[in-house]
Parts: C-alpha cells; structure tokens; sequence
C-alpha cells in the first residue's frame, strides 16, 4: 500500500485527447474510484501553438458535477491573462457544484505566444505585476467582505462577492524564490519538480528549496510506479504533503493513462 503520509492527486494537460472534455470526466471518476485524492487540469491556450485545447473551467465544472470526493482546481491559472472579478466569481461557482473541494493553482505561467499574440505583454515582471496584484483581488472577493481596490491594474468598487465559499486554498506554482515567497501568503506552494517527460528536482532539492519558508500544503510533481511508496516517502520526509502524478497523454496513449490511473497512487 502507499504511504498516507502524503496524499495523491493527479494532472493532466487540457491539450491533446484532453481537449475532448468528457476524456477529463473519465479520468476524473476512474481517479476517484482509484483512490486518488485530486482531479487537476492545465490552463493553456494551446490553440496558439494549432493544438486542440478545452477550457479548463467548463470542463472542471463538468468534472465537479459527475464526481463527489476529489479535490479538482487548475495546475495552474496565468491570472495575467484573467480579469480576477472573473477568476473569482468562477471559483464560487465551481465551489456550488463541489463545494469543499475546490482548490485554486496560480502562477505566472502561460507558454510563449498565449499573450503576444493577442497583444499582450509576455514580459516576465510585468506577468508578475498582474499576477500579484490579482492574486489580491480574488481572495478579498472570496473573503465575503466589501473589496474596495484602487491599484495600479485593477479596481473594485465596492463590491461584495456572493455566494462565496467557505474556505478555498489558493496554490502557488512555480520553483523560484519569488514563487515560494508569494507561496508564502497563500494556502500552498505548487513546486514545479517536473517537465512534461521527467522529474527535475530531487527529495533533496527539494528539502532545500523548503529551507526558511513555511507553507500550508507543499504538492510536488511527478511519475511514479503503482506502489512506488520509496519515492513518495522520500519526498514526503522532505516536506511535500501532496503527490502529483502527471498523466499527460502526450501521444495519444490514453489506454495507458487509464491503466495508470486505475492502479492507484
């Protein structure tokens, strides 16, 4: 059996045979039904690149309404190309049709052209601007309270979001010290320990990373076997307390994806 010291979800791409909507609410159950506790989808516009793509929040609130216990979000959200009052009405929305089980993944992201070529600025500080000041947006419209904003980017009134969840953690992504810095303020860090083919960053890396920091939840990136309990617990004594297998059926292979899933973590 695995070890429960950390918790297994999934991601998987939003491209490929996962622009076909019902392929993620497959997965999804048999996940659930595997025993795997999270259900996460990429947010890209692969279109840009001539590549398929869903969109991940129509097909998340598919996959809300046809599971009941797994935790699904977005690995993760550019909210640079996202209004936040947008983001975060989306949010509560998805956490009506699961509610509790929801959880926000965030970050700068975005794959070259996913900005420019809608005329808009791909510069990495400027992505953090947007980002940051976003970040701050959507969870004072998720508090409930009254968001009176006048920023450099963004402005609300105001304004009183309604209904609003009770709780919904936000993630950070990404593997720089800004990115663990801003992980810091929110409910969790997203570490980016693997490339779609690979793992990239070692339990001792890892551990390292960690060093000075405090966070909520820390959801690592990976592959593993079915059992492959060593790994897991190498990370999880490194401070990860979430596993995330990566199934991203890069060539079509969703026979193979599924078998993985249904071996379990």
């Amino acid at each position: 059996l695995p070890s429960r010291a950390v918790k297994f979800g999934l991601l998987s791409s939003n491209i490929g045979s996962y622009s076909e909507p019902r392929t993620a609410v497959r997965v999804a159950q048999e996940a659930e039904r595997a025993g795997w506790d999270a259900y996460l989808i990429w947010d890209h516009l692969a279109f840009v690149w001539d590549q398929p793509a869903a969109d991940p929040w129509v097909t998340l609130a598919a996959v809300a309404a046809s599971t009941e216990r797994i935790l699904i979000g977005t690995g993760v959200t550019p909210v640079a190309r996202r209004r936040p009052q947008v983001v975060a009405h989306e949010l509560a929305t998805l956490d009506r049709l699961a509610p509790g089980r929801v959880v926000f993944g965030a970050g700068l992201g975005g794959g070259h052209g996913e900005f420019e070529r809608f005329g808009e600025d791909e510069d990495a500080h400027a992505r953090a601007e947007l980002l940051d000041e976003g970040l701050d947006v959507i969870r004072a419209l998720l508090s409930g309270e009254r968001v009176d904003h006048l920023g450099e980017h963004f402005t609300v009134d105001g304004v009183t979001l309604r209904p609003v969840p009770e709780r919904l953690p936000i993630w950070i992504g990404g593997l720089s010290g800004k990115a663990r810095a801003r992980a810091a303020r929110f409910d969790g860090w997203f570490a980016d320990t693997a490339s779609p083919s690979a793992m990239t960053t070692t339990p001792e890396e890892l551990a390292a990373l960690l060093e000075g920091y405090s966070f909520g939840d820390v959801a690592v990136l990976g592959y593993s076997e079915p059992g492959g309990c060593a790994l897991h617990d190498a990370y999880a004594e490194a401070g990860a307390t979430w596993w995330i297998e990566q199934v991203h059926d890069g060539r079509g292979e969703l026979d193979s994806v599924l078998a993985r899933v249904e071996a379990g973590p």
